[in-house]
């Protein structure tokens, strides 16, 4: 179905080798997934995108997508393509911050570690993108392994949301109670 119609060149994102690229086309279809007739016959659904991927290994992908009829052959390829980031993502969490290490029995617990795992990997985001900010533009803050582990302290982070975060009246809140006499 996509043989005949044209192709097009998109770049969806810049990585570390230089621009990412292939040679996408698409069309709007039905899939065959809406209501059972007779026979367990499948309907046809609601029109989605049918896309089809050529890489400069000659390697073919094929992905529906449900966006919108109005959107672009670039967007299609951006929204195919961040798949990768969150794919990046979730290992991290499994192989660097224990997503994967949860054995209790319980959902809430469940729960409650993958939270956890999320609000440890935001952090070091945070903190691998403050060191980015403080190397300047175009240069990196150090050459690393492209990992979230980060080697130095948050000191030289933005603190553009101060006003919005209540500091401790006290320097040390947890600290013991002064003696009575």
């Amino acid at each position: 179905m996509l043989a005949g119609l044209p192709r097009r060149r998109v770049t969806w994102r810049h990585g570390t080798k230089g621009p990412l690229a292939a040679q996408f086309a698409a069309a709007r279809v039905r899939v065959g997934d809406g209501a059972v007739w007779a026979n367990n016959r499948h309907l046809p659904g609601d029109e989605v995108w049918l896309v089809g991927e050529w890489r400069s290994s000659g390697e073919r992908k094929y992905y529906l997508s449900n966006l919108p009829p109005r959107t672009s052959l670039r967007a299609l390829a951006a929204a195919i393509k961040a798949r990768w980031v969150c794919e990046q993502a979730h290992q991290q969490l499994k192989q660097e911050l224990g997503l994967g290490h949860f054995e209790g029995r319980s959902w809430t617990g469940l729960h409650r570690h993958a939270l956890m795992t999320c609000i440890a990997f935001a952090w070091l985001q945070h903190l691998r993108l403050a060191g980015q900010r403080s190397a300047g533009p175009g240069k990196n803050a150090r050459s690393g392994s492209g990992t979230a582990t980060i080697a130095e302290p948050a000191s030289s982070a933005s603190r553009h949301h101060d006003a919005a975060v209540r500091r401790p009246r006290h320097p040390y809140p947890m600290s013991a109670p002064p003696a009575q006499a």
